[in-house]
């Protein structure tokens, strides 16, 4: 009896290890999705709403769902304080947010490319700033659907299939 039950916990042990590591390939392009339409957004904030960035992050942060409304939360915060500049600002949420999220360097990378140039140009310019990050966040969303239909099922039968092959060495 405590054989089978050990045997259970093992399963549902490796079952769920495998599921939690699916997780990331499935958040990928879910959260990917939802950065492009905080960025457009944006773009909408900014070009006819003709809000100041901290309060059109404000209202995006409110939007959004967690994590990316924290990152937008805490970006207008640091604007808000005055002690950096937008660059600082975008930078820094960046990095305090990223763990937080299933990005990979690559989305970080057009993020931070899309950070230098954020409150440096006029409306007309950032609007173009903005579409070229999501033509590359588009490029990005691509990848991990594809990764996403490559990889998901595999892990998962991975972690239950590890499960099962513990079991049948342990007894």
């Amino acid at each position: 009896m405590i054989k089978i039950l050990g045997a259970l916990f093992i399963l549902l042990a490796t079952t769920w290890t495998g599921f939690e590591s699916a997780k990331q390939f499935s958040e990928r392009p879910r959260q990917l999705r939802q950065l492009k339409a905080a960025l457009q957004s944006l773009e909408a904030e900014i070009m006819y709403g003709h809000l100041p960035l901290y309060d059109a992050c404000t209202n995006i942060a409110k939007q959004m769902n967690k994590p990316l409304s924290w990152f937008f939360e805490d970006f207008a915060k640091r604007l808000k304080t005055g002690n950096q500049n937008v660059r600082d600002a975008w930078v820094e949420s960046l990095h305090d947010i990223k763990r937080l999220t299933a990005f990979k360097q690559g989305e970080i990378e057009v993020l931070k490319q899309f950070g230098e140039t954020l409150g440096q140009h006029d409306r007309a310019s950032q609007q173009k700033h903005i579409l070229l990050a999501l033509t590359h966040l588009d490029r990005e969303e691509k990848d991990a659907q594809e990764k996403q239909a490559k990889y998901e099922k595999m892990i998962k039968s991975l972690g239950f299939l590890s499960g099962l092959l513990l079991i049948v060495l342990l007894m």
